[in-house]
């Protein structure tokens, strides 16, 4: 209820600021397509802009001739936007990986080890080889790399080198020796690799963090100008907030910092990663709000990723013999959403198989019964049984989803689940029709940060070259109207923020992005290339193009 009046309190402020008598104005945009996404999804010519909130929206004759401002910006024609969200991303860990070797795209893993050696060759003296992003789907085998190159090329320095989907590792003799696995290892939700008695390097899901434990850490002075670095790209292609999927307290608690000196601008709502220590200590202090950085939501990972078969399906792959795992037990998990259920923190749980999204959903309608604000979210949402779907409306819960999780997937999603559990897979029109909101992200550095490939796949379901023709399952496409509410309004309403940003309205904060080209009516093959000419959070321009 707090919540709730606090925001009624803003958008008051802001209506009254609107009509106050007063003329002058920090900002004016004008001779601009204003998409304003209110609920009516009305166009604007101009808006003006004082003290980082939208004071007016109009024609540009209308702003023109009340207002007079600090700055005036003639948009000739172009694009506004609310300002993109990310519903699903991780910030921090996109930017640690900004210093290491980048293995995304590569075709082989012939390609991994030229890219591998470059980066060593510029960084000779780091103590750890680290990358990631390869993709063994991409490759012609599509079978798990061995670490026996690895060890053969890099033999005396420890080598880790995390999938793409974050949810396994590749390890060299080196780092395995490092952590102590010389044979094989039973770990709850997860897997230590072994062929033929001999470790293949191959950690999945619990399993890394074997490794991962002993991977050093970047100093205080060297993260700080990763999260910097990795802002300014975040900006550039207009991105004014993130959803920080999963962090610990050290990084939540450097973030704040970092926000408190004002040495990042973009609006953060960091997701708390599940532990018995998080829980005790963030249900204990409630939740965090503050102007750009948030920690209102607690982040749990169910089970893993369709890619490395870490999914839990309630039926075995299609192509292997396991139908992968939990990565928590039913019961540890539904203990720990009883605990946030009593409070009023949010909770968000990575679901990925349909086995995991029916727990998860089961377990949500326990405690939320029928219709509800508790805007619990289900991260993902990848595969679910047809029986499981109308359990998103019924318990008013939020699908996040990422629309380049399928045009990524769609080449060997089918080998992994069977042409049957295909069409409840990535069914985002479906997740729509019983939820009425759609959250959308990235999920980067997992996909790119931009969103605008997002938004590309969310209409065309389609890739960067337009395959397949006619899209894939392009019965679960969504029009261009729920794709932009996707990433401002609906993402926003999913972190109780809609009514203080998600759209061009008096009272709310002057968060937009300019294109250079309207993305509601471009071409499906230009959307993807529509460059970015400005960002703007609370009126600041944050991103400039040169």
């Amino acid at each position: 209820m707090g919540r709730k009046l606090s925001y009624l309190m803003i958008s008051l402020t802001g209506a009254v600021l609107s009509c106050d008598g007063s003329k002058h104005v920090d900002l004016i945009v004008h001779n601009a397509l204003v998409y304003t996404v209110d609920p009516a999804f009305t166009k604007a010519e101009a808006f003006a802009v004082r003290n980082g909130e939208f004071i007016a929206v109009g024609t540009s004759a209308e702003i023109l001739s009340r207002y007079d401002a600090e700055e005036t910006l003639n948009a000739y024609g172009q694009p506004v936007y609310p300002g993109f969200y990310d519903a699903h991303a991780h910030f921090f860990g996109f930017a640690q990986t900004l210093a290491q070797a980048d293995l995304a795209g590569a075709t082989s893993f012939t390609e991994i080890i030229d890219r591998l050696k470059a980066f060593r060759a510029e960084y000779p003296e780091a103590p750890w080889l680290l990358g990631r992003g390869w993709d063994q789907n991409l490759w012609v085998s599509r079978a798990f790399p061995d670490r026996e190159a690895l060890d053969t090329e890099f033999p005396d320095i420890p080598v880790y080198l995390v999938r793409i989907d974050g949810h396994a590792a590749l390890a060299n003799g080196k780092a395995l020796d490092l952590a102590g696995i010389v044979g094989p290892v039973t770990v709850e939700g997860g897997l230590v690799e072994v062929r033929n008695r001999r470790l293949t390097g191959i950690l999945v899901d619990n399993a890394m963090e074997l490794v991962a434990a002993n991977v050093p850490h970047p100093t205080a002075s060297e993260l700080v100008q990763l999260l910097i670095k990795a802002e300014a790209a975040c900006l550039a292609v207009g991105l004014t907030t993130v959803s920080d999927a999963g962090l610990d307290q050290p990084a939540i608690n450097l973030l704040d910092s970092l926000y408190k000196k004002g040495r990042l601008r973009i609006r953060n709502n960091a997701m708390i990663g599940l532990s018995n220590e998080n829980l005790d200590y963030y249900l204990a202090a409630g939740p965090y709000v503050s102007e750009r950085f948030t920690a209102h939501t607690f982040k749990i990972f169910a089970d893993g990723a369709l890619g490395s078969r870490g999914a839990c399906l309630l039926h075995p792959y299609s192509d292997a013999r396991t139908a992968g795992f939990l990565l928590s037990s039913p019961q540890t998990i539904a203990s720990a959403i009883a605990r946030i259920a009593s409070s009023e923190f949010q909770v968000a749980t990575h679901a990925i198989g349909d086995s995991t999204n029916r727990l998860i959903l089961d377990i949500y309608g326990k405690y939320l019964g029928g219709k509800n604000d508790r805007r619990w979210r289900i991260e993902h949402a990848q595969i679910v049984s047809p029986q499981d779907f109308e359990k998103f409306g019924r318990h008013s819960i939020i699908p996040s989803v990422q629309p380049t999780h399928a045009t990524s997937d769609m080449y060997w999603a089918g080998d992994r689940v069977g042409p049957d559990r295909l069409k409840g897979s990535y069914a985002y029109k479906q997740l729509l029709d019983q939820s009425r909101i759609l959250a959308l992200g990235s999920d980067f550095p997992v996909e790119h940060i931009n969103p605008l490939y997002g938004f590309h796949a969310a209409v065309a379901r389609v890739d960067e070259d337009g395959y397949p023709e006619g899209g894939f399952q392009p019965e679960n496409a969504i029009d261009r109207e729920a794709a932009l509410r996707g990433m401002t309004i609906w993402a926003a309403y999913a972190v109780f923020e809609e009514n203080t940003r998600g759209s061009i309205e008096v009272g709310k904060k002057a968060d937009f992005v300019r294109l250079e080209k309207d993305i509601m009516t471009a071409a499906i093959d230009e959307l993807r290339s529509v460059e970015v000419m400005q960002t703007v959070i609370a009126g600041e321009t944050v991103y400039q193009k040169e």
